[in-house]
């Protein structure tokens, strides 16, 4: 059993040092690794990135993150990395990376994603550059997960997790204005899971949506932006599961909550 610790959309500032550590230190008894889904920064600036930094340095487990688009804000992403890889962080765009969880490769495959719609009500690569461009950008996100996720299985990981900013389903943005779905996630990060397989897809960016999702190859996705879970972070158990000859598969997984 792997034990997966998630939360995004911390949204901290200087004023909210301290904020998560006391819960992040007793992670230790209840994880084996930490996810945090974007937004960890109010508007991505340096010093906001490095109480993040503080919060989680030193930490029982390993952290992985990607980035959000508050914490693209400042235009200074390259330098919220940094700041955030310093504390030992793992931070994911189009990238996968693997650790090892008992006797079990685990897999998490990152990338912040963009907007841009759901099939039947989405944006394209038509008319105006700068439509273009937008579809475009979500198209190369969308793009790096897979080629990520792919790198996984060939790596031989027993579990694989997406973990994005942005939603890849619908489900999970219940709750918020229809109007802004588009801006809030796109069906081209669900593509790319479905296509290259994942066992778990974690996300945030929607404050007012609803935790449980699924995309339609069936893979199980979770809104765990900070507003939506309503505690310092969820925790999601990945089950291998035997086949119908009682051989464990790996990536057959059940997710239950914590």
């Amino acid at each position: 059993m792997i034990r997966v610790a998630a939360v995004g959309d911390i949204h901290m500032g200087k004023d909210s040092r301290g904020l998560f550590r006391p819960a992040f230190e007793t992670l230790h008894d209840c994880a084996d690794l930490l996810l945090l889904a974007g937004d960890l920064t109010r508007h991505g600036k340096p010093a906001e990135a490095q109480v993040v930094a503080d919060e989680v340095t030193g930490l029982p487990v390993p952290v992985v993150a990607v980035l959000g688009n508050h914490d693209h804000h400042d235009e200074r992403p390259e330098e919220v990395t940094a700041i955030l890889r310093s504390a030992g962080v793992t931070v994911l765009e189009g990238e996968g990376a693997v650790f090892k969880v008992g006797g079990a490769l685990v897999g998490v495959a990152g990338t912040k994603g963009f907007g841009g719609g759901f099939a039947g009500r989405c944006g394209s690569e038509f008319g105006e550059p700068e439509m273009k461009s937008f579809v475009r950008r979500t198209r190369s996100c969308a793009d790096g997960l897979r080629g990520a996720l792919e790198q996984l299985a060939q790596a031989g990981c027993a579990f694989r997790i997406a973990l994005t900013h942005f939603s890849p389903v619908p489900d999970t943005l219940a709750g918020e204005p229809l109007e802004i779905y588009p801006f809030l996630g796109s069906y081209l990060l669900a593509e790319a899971m479905d296509e290259a397989g994942a066992d778990l897809a974690v996300h945030g960016h929607a404050h007012q949506g609803t935790e449980h999702g699924l995309t339609s190859g069936g893979i199980r996705v979770r809104n765990v932006a900070q507003p939506v879970i309503r505690r310092a972070f969820a925790i999601y158990h990945l089950h291998e599961h035997p086949d119908e000859k009682g051989v464990k598969v790996a990536g057959g997984v059940e997710v239950a909550e914590a």
